[in-house]
């Protein structure tokens, strides 16, 4: 009898897990988005709590977020690219832990002197400290952005050791620990915050990340150790041919589909070192590179056969129907209470661990690129529920009403209600939205149809939605190469960012409720385009095979794409 080894007993394979690689990212991804979703939550609260319960430091924060990834995304993705993956998991790491600590000792002294920084200098050192943390608060961001794209878009594919099939199980674990830090993070702050002080919670948040960013390095080392290819980028090439081609995965050049074979993803690419770039002479050269590195990420990005697929993503972006402070702001003025909401948030969360679940089943059995098509056709098929609510007794829909008419008598003729203001900067939790008393009673609805139609369709429109974006993810992890993942996945999240700021555009020229069955209608057709450019991407590449999930995938189709200019 053939003996291929010793079996492992239960211990040995439980202790081999949780000192694996792929353990220990996890555990990594938890600590730190944990930390981002406090943060996140906090220096909302922080900031509308400074302001004297305005949205304005808010507004000026959420602004300077967005214009900054949409502006630094693909020099950031670039920067990526071009550093070891040790050096940037590393320095992204200690530069936003750094800057959330300091925010949070900065944002204590505030708290705590604020009655004497007031009358010092006319209240001008006040505002330089808000301009202070609104400033290292972005930084933080921009580092963390560059650690999502380097442990999420570049780590987790060589630690899943090429197979399409642990790949996916990676990216749908990594998506139910952010569903899960999404709800629980905000609400452990929010209960220190409901039964300390904000000046605890500063220092709370403080110090968790100080505490966090030492384990966090820990744990990045570990992995590092554990995987040695990632020690060298294989994408790396002559300068010549980067960024010139997409790779093909193996087991699709043998007519096989990534659900019939675990062969790797990525063809292997020999390493050649990169000669150092020849001295370009001149200060405008210097001073235009960072511009020229932008325009070539962004022209990259366009070249990719997979641009459709992305932007099918970023589209998707350009919505009111999600959890954030517009539709729990709305929800509020419809007589939905915090008790109400906190549920509607959490069957939210769980609806979208299913549909992360739901991806990895249905892409074993129909293949990736019909995964996304599926997904879209359940998430659009949802959403026509919302569709309906606009129309169903008790919506408030009502074109007839001027939107600025109606946001000066909330804001300036009925003082708007302190706790409308936490919701809408996204402070919902369980605590402060049941203890806080609001100081006038919303009148009773007739009917709860429409906002019971509009959040049915939002939870269950969530099982489709996660389910696409890890699509979505995955097809860019295993048809870009690994020099060009950084600056791809950066033009990426500027694109998701600028579809972001362009849907709170939209809501700041409609603001009242009798105007979002309106921007539910906008919403539902950015959805419906998104995903209209998908099937475009889906057919081009499988034809009317789409439609048959039992034929297998082939692959995508390469094209060259320009190189980006050298690193002075």
């Amino acid at each position: 009898m053939d003996n291929s080894g010793p079996k492992k007993t239960c211990s040995e394979s439980v202790k081999d897990f949780f000192t694996s690689a792929k353990f220990l990212i996890y555990m990594g991804h938890a600590l730190s988005t944990w930390g981002d979703r406090m943060w996140n939550f906090a220096v909302a609260v922080f900031l509308v709590e400074l302001y004297g319960n305005s949205l304005l430091l808010t507004a000026v924060y959420g602004l300077v977020v967005a214009g900054s990834v949409l502006l630094l995304g693909a020099i950031i993705g670039d920067w990526v690219d071009r550093n070891p993956r040790l050096k940037v998991a590393q320095t992204s790491l200690l530069v936003q832990n750094s800057c959330v600590i300091v925010c949070g000792i900065l944002l204590m002294v505030v708290f705590q002197f604020k009655e004497q920084l007031v009358e010092l200098y006319n209240g001008w050192i006040l505002t330089s400290c808000y301009i202070l943390v609104i400033t290292i608060a972005n930084i933080a961001n921009l580092a963390s952005t560059a650690t999502s794209i380097t442990i999420q878009r570049d780590w987790v594919v060589v630690v899943a050791g090429q197979d399409s099939s642990k790949l996916a199980d990676m990216n749908a674990t990594v998506r139910i620990i952010d569903q899960l830090t999404n709800i629980l993070a905000p609400m452990l702050v929010g209960q220190i915050m409901s039964f300390g002080s904000h000046f605890i919670g500063c220092g709370f948040i403080s110090g968790w990340n100080l505490c966090s960013m030492c384990v966090e390095y820990m744990l990045l080392w570990k992995v590092y150790q554990k995987t040695p290819a990632l020690a060298v980028k294989a994408g790396q090439k002559e300068p010549q041919q980067e960024l010139k081609q997409l790779s093909t995965p193996k087991e699709l050049e043998n007519g096989q589909s990534p659900e019939e074979s675990s062969q790797p993803l990525m063809n292997e690419t020999s390493v050649v070192a990169k000669p150092d770039s020849p001295k370009q002479s001149g200060f405008c050269h210097q001073v235009t590179e960072p511009l020229r590195t932008l325009k070539a990420g962004w022209v990259a990005y366009y070249n990719q056969n997979i641009f459709f697929a992305g932007m099918s993503l970023a589209f998707l972006y350009m919505t009111v129907l999600g959890f954030d402070c517009i539709t729990t702001g709305y929800a509020y003025t419809q007589g939905l209470n915090g008790s109400v909401l906190s549920l509607l948030m959490g069957a939210s969360a769980i609806s979208g661990i299913c549909g992360t679940v739901a991806f990895t089943w249905v892409r074993k059995k129909c293949g990736l690129i019909r995964t996304g098509f599926i997904s879209g056709v359940a998430q659009l098929s949802c959403l026509m529920l919302c569709v309906v609510s606009v129309f169903a007794p008790g919506s408030p829909f009502d074109l007839s009403v001027s939107p600025f008419t109606d946001l000066y008598t909330h804001l300036i003729g009925e003082k708007a209600l302190p706790e409308a203001d936490h919701l809408l900067t996204g402070m919902l939790t369980v605590e402060n939205a049941t203890t806080a008393a609001p100081a006038e009673e919303l009148p009773p609805l007739q009917s709860y149809m429409s906002v019971s139609l509009l959040f049915a369709g939002v939870i269950a429109a969530r099982v489709g939605l996660w389910s696409f974006d890890l699509t979505v993810t995955q097809l860019i992890q295993e048809n870009v190469i690994e020099s060009e993942r950084g600056v791809i996945n950066g033009v990426q999240n500027s694109m998701n960012y600028l579809l972001d700021l362009l849907h709170f555009i939209m809501v700041i020229l409609a603001p009242n409720p009798e105007a979002f069955g309106l921007l539910v209608i906008i919403s539902v057709s950015f959805v419906a385009m998104g995903h209209i450019m998908y099937f475009g991407f889906a057919f081009k590449n499988l034809g009317s095979r789409l439609f048959l999930c039992c034929s297998p995938e082939q692959k995508i189709e390469t094209v060259d794409s320009p190189s980006l200019p050298t690193t002075v």
